[in-house]
């Protein structure tokens, strides 16, 4: 695939310009001295800028391109859509929602079964409380340090970096926050709350990994106080982890699910909050139109969803990203077993894998130089000194491969030109 095409050949400058006075002008600044390029086309795992270069996609959107870029038969499937209905009214059955829920409720664990559709996570876990609140009548949320549920004023309450929560408070006031993995804290939390809602992986937090166990364990410990578990699968679910849910690996069957980023291959913003038909009753019998969204649910969406879902099961992408992920996880840390001095530890699991530098200071030769080499990565929100792996499921052996020699070639800049930055203090925990 080249670029060819009159219609990529845009002005980088212009486009900074557009978004310094019009869009973010700070973010502006830190992405042109981040040395971000101009993105005017993709495919598959590979993004084309504005001179032709060519770069892998290892950033994924945050785990949005599970699919990759552009999947032809997503894209056909949003085409022969496009040309029926788009979007609708409210005022009639759409069967494009409901061969999705009734397909989300197929692939989702236990008695999940049925769906509120959203246009974004943050939306699918705005439901999800609302939810919880609703069907038993009680208020407070128990959630973890370091979570990251979304930025909207109910997800950023349950979210767990202060940075992001203090320009905003007070919000949400009936909220207790545990640390991610300890079981006693959580149990002691429990007690008279509505919902614990946890991601089975911290991805934003740091690609954190609970300890073995913990997800069953929680579960039981919301039974035994009636309390709901909410698991957020926004960006751990749909094969991310080497598993169709990442709650898989331990049998775990929430109350309430979220899906979003991945649910449409990467074409189409949609997202998921699945739960069960009891708790649905609970919420909205007296009331179905209690929560709705205008957009939530219109047919490109879920023409896009189903024909992604169609794709990750028939191309066992969930198997492929356990495959995959091995390969990268054990890349990572081959290159900091030779630049411990950059690199603290590598963790992840299927093809979500974090970096965790010593210093924060180090992703500012690392990611650059990794650019510099055709290959995107990006740090985790509430944790910046966390590099996250993050490519399409469909990605390749040789592609790996490449990402690894990038990542190598960026470590090896950071501790030439840097040092040991250890004793200079880390991010804000």
């Amino acid at each position: 695939m080249s670029l060819d095409d009159a219609s990529d050949r845009v002005d980088p400058t212009a486009v900074y310009e557009a978004y310094r006075r019009y869009v973010n002008p700070t973010l502006a600044r830190v992405m042109r001295l981040s040395g971000s390029p101009t993105a005017v086309r993709a495919e598959g795992c590979t993004v084309w800028d504005a001179q032709g270069k060519a770069y892998l996609d290892f950033a994924g959107g945050y785990g949005v391109f599970t699919l990759g870029h552009r999947h032809p038969r997503v894209l056909a499937a949003v085409r022969d859509q496009l040309e029926r209905m788009p979007l609708s009214a409210k005022t009639m059955f759409n069967p494009v929602l409901a061969r999705l829920a009734e397909r989300l409720a197929e692939l989702t664990p236990g008695d999940l079964a049925l769906s509120f559709l959203t246009n974004s996570g943050t939306e699918a876990v705005e439901a999800a409380l609302k939810l919880a609140r609703a069907a038993t009548g009680r208020t407070r949320f128990v959630a973890t340090d370091q979570a990251y549920h979304g930025k909207t004023f109910g997800a950023l309450s349950v979210s767990g970096r202060d940075a992001f929560r203090r320009p905003f408070e007070p919000l949400l006031a009936d909220v207790l926050r545990v640390p991610f993995g300890d079981l006693a804290a959580l149990e002691a939390a429990l007690p008279g709350a509505a919902a614990f809602i946890v991601e089975p992986i911290q991805a934003e937090g740091g690609v954190n990994l609970p300890p073995a166990g913990y997800l069953a364990a929680a579960h039981v410990h919301c039974r035994s106080a009636g309390v709901l578990l909410i698991l957020d699968e926004v960006q751990t679910g749909l094969g991310r982890c080497g598993a169709r849910f990442a709650a898989d690996t331990e049998g775990v069957v929430p109350d309430v699910m979220t899906l979003a980023k991945g649910l449409s291959g990467g074409v189409i913003p949609i997202g998921a909050m699945i739960t069960t038909a009891r708790l649905w009753e609970a919420a909205y019998r007296q009331d179905p139109l209690l929560h709705t969204s205008t957009f939530g649910g219109n047919e490109l969406a879920c023409a896009a969803a189903l024909a992604a879902l169609d794709v990750l099961e028939e191309e066992g992408l969930a198997e492929r990203a356990a495959m995959r992920g091995a390969q990268l996880l054990a890349g990572a840390r081959a290159i900091a077993d030779e630049y411990p001095g950059v690199i603290e530890t590598v963790r992840g699991r299927g093809l979500l894998v974090g970096v965790v530098l010593r210093h924060e200071g180090y992703g500012g030769a690392i990611l650059p130089e990794m650019l510099h080499h055709g290959v995107t990565a990006a740090w985790t929100l509430n944790q910046q000194r966390v590099i996250r792996l993050e490519p399409p499921l469909i990605v390749d052996a040789a592609q790996i491969a490449e990402a690894l020699a990038a990542l190598r070639a960026g470590v090896a800049r950071a501790w030439r030109e840097l040092g040991a930055l250890t004793n200079l203090g880390g991010c804000e925990e």
